[in-house]
């Protein structure tokens, strides 16, 4: 299997690390650390050799509480972070936006992939960049407005609403241009969830695996609410143990890509796990 960007097929023979870049001030993990350029870019350097295989930028906060900032505003953060990797380094990045606007200028500054937490829903027109410059293609699951993403009231078959939602993600896609080849789908663990079902995504993820199987499936935990009130309401940076926990089991049951905040210990879990399946 294979995954379609704008430049390049990445192999999925083994599971893609996407590591998280976010340039905001207010991300609820590393807030404000790698805002300037040369900071992002550091950071960059360091995860790339570390073994990244992608980089996800990020420049609005969806963590609970966060407020919607602006198409400039957001343009402003990361633009100049994505033209500045990409002139420096020959790996794919990642724009970590749902709107289509702020899609536009990123794939233009060097982006190829777009990747959607609203999987189209916030603005459909994200498709249309896509197929134009025929990006890779993240369709997340989540429930509910921007400032209501974290507050939806529990469903009762969360399998039944994610396919759903993959479901009509994949047909607006389609319908705008997007090739299957181009499309990835993350569960969105922690948007509109509670615990028990972010739980039971990962645990039952090979049920999802197997009936999307032309799309790799991603699944990214690290560092999550979910984690900390497990292991005893620890904050975010302490939650590493739980973080390689959560996506060793995810990878084992079939993810194809993880995005992650500690990429060494995320690449040596994976190569763990590689290793014990070659001998299954």
């Amino acid at each position: 299997m294979f995954w379609q960007t704008s430049r390049r097929m990445l192999s999925l023979e083994t599971p893609l690390l996407m590591a998280i870049l976010n340039v905001t001030p207010d991300s609820f993990s590393d807030g404000g650390r790698f805002a300037s350029v040369d900071a992002a870019i550091d950071r960059a350097k360091e995860m790339i050799d570390e073994g990244a295989d992608i980089i996800d930028i990020g420049g609005e906060s969806t963590r609970p509480g966060s407020e919607r900032v602006s198409d400039e505003v957001e343009i402003d953060r990361v633009v100049p972070v994505i033209a500045a990797i990409t002139s420096c380094f020959d790996i794919p990045v990642s724009i970590d936006t749902s709107k289509s606007e702020v899609a536009k200028a990123a794939v233009n500054a060097g982006a190829e992939i777009i990747n959607d937490i609203s999987g189209l829903r916030f603005d459909e027109r994200i498709a249309e960049v896509a197929a134009a410059h025929n990006t890779g293609l993240v369709l997340m699951h989540s429930r509910g407005r921007f400032e209501t993403m974290h507050s939806q009231p529990p469903v009762d078959d969360i399998f039944a609403v994610v396919s759903e939602d993959f479901d009509r993600a994949i047909i607006i896609a389609a319908k705008h241009g997007v090739q299957p080849a181009n499309i990835a789908l993350d569960i969105g663990i922690g948007f509109g969830k509670t615990l028990e079902q972010n739980l039971e995504l990962i645990a039952k993820l090979d049920r999802l695996v197997h009936e999307y199987s032309s799309c790799p499936v991603l699944v990214g935990t690290s560092r999550k609410s979910f984690i900390g009130k497990i292991l005893g309401d620890k904050p975010a940076n302490e939650r590493l143990t739980g973080s390689l926990a959560s996506a060793a089991i995810a990878v084992w049951n079939g993810a194809k890509i993880v995005r992650v905040h500690d990429v060494k210990d995320t690449v040596e879990m994976v190569k763990m796990i590689g290793a014990i399946k070659a001998n299954a």
